[in-house]
């Protein structure tokens, strides 16, 4: 089968790399977003899908804008290729690229649909606390993440789990299911599912005010949108901005849900409910890091990053700030 890919992060690479190795398909090009300044040093980095493919010697297109680029649709409609593979590729595609292959357009996205349709499915799906999410291969329409499933992968999510450990394993699911949906739908044996819009939620782009910590919120809210959206999140430790990476949520609620190692924070906690206004330390769990107080419940901060330094754990960030119980977060 002769395919076309498009896609542009780390993401959709176990995928590319997938297809590339399997034996009944032919990677005829590749379709990325330009190159961009990438890191500390802002230098011109090309995207992980296009260093994939110029490794392997497939061409590489790049249009700044897909759908108007006469030069690229031209090239696509002569390639006569048996199906277009869209994994996270990053522009929408129009009805006149949707209908150029023989099969149609097959993208995998990264959750159950028709649950976090839109950009960021991994992100919101943790930020609203699911305990399940997956892959799901389907056929493009015109809308956004609104055609039919064609084949579904799952995977349980952990309550310590964050945007970075989902993203690993639903890339490599991804690979695998692309395989499978394409040499079906090539012998005619899948039946694509109607998704079920009234069901529908949206994954929009993650802007910058989501970033933000608001201690008045309950613990494990603060937690979600810390390991939704990781590794920016951010609060304010004396008057400096700081990012917290990974929490831990501590009550009766979650002790079942965390490893036996966590267990030993049970004896760190206050024995009753404390009047303590939210985002104060109300203390210093030894060798694991302050516990802060929030809307509803208690949070450990497991990980941060202060401004100008690296990422500490919150143990070394406690010592190597001489904090104290009583300071506030903000």
């Amino acid at each position: 089968m002769r395919i076309v890919f498009f896609g542009t992060p780390q993401f959709a690479v176990p995928s590319l790399e997938a297809l590339i190795a399997h034996p009944d398909f032919d990677v005829v090009a590749v379709v990325t977003q330009p190159d961009k300044r990438r890191g500390r040093g802002k230098q011109v980095m090309p995207s992980p899908v296009k260093q994939v493919a110029i490794a392997a010697n497939i061409p590489v297109w790049q249009p700044r804008r897909l759908k108007k680029d006469t030069e690229t649709l031209d090239r696509l409609a002569t390639l006569n290729a048996d199906a277009f593979v869209v994994v996270a590729y990053g522009q929408i595609l129009s009805t006149q690229i949707l209908t150029m292959p023989r099969l149609g357009c097959v993208n995998a996205h990264g959750s159950l649909l028709p649950k976090y349709r839109g950009a960021a499915p991994i992100q919101w799906c943790l930020y609203h606390g699911e305990t399940e999410t997956g892959i799901d291969t389907m056929q493009m329409d015109a809308g956004m993440d609104t055609g039919p499933i064609l084949l579904e992968g799952k995977r349980a999510i952990g309550l310590l789990d964050n945007a970075l450990d989902l993203a690993k394993d639903l890339a490599a699911m991804s690979a695998e299911l692309l395989p499978a949906t394409l040499k079906q739908l090539e012998a005619g044996t899948l039946i694509p599912q109607p998704q079920n819009d009234a069901a529908a939620t949206n994954a929009p782009l993650i802007q910058k005010a989501d970033y933000q910590l608001d201690w008045a919120r309950p613990a494990i809210a603060l937690h979600n949108q810390i390991r939704g959206f990781y590794p920016n999140c951010v609060t304010r430790f004396r008057d400096k901005e700081m990012k917290v990476e990974a929490t831990v949520p501590l009550g009766d609620a979650y002790w079942e849900q965390l490893p036996e190692d966590l267990q030993a924070l049970r004896s760190h906690l206050p024995s009753r409910p404390t009047d303590n206004e939210p985002g104060t330390v109300v203390a210093i769990a030894k060798n694991w890091g302050p516990i802060i107080q929030t809307g509803a419940g208690w949070l450990l901060l497991r990980t941060v990053k202060p401004s100008g330094k690296k990422a500490q754990s919150g143990w070394d960030f406690a010592n190597g700030n001489r904090l104290e119980a009583g300071e506030q977060l903000s």
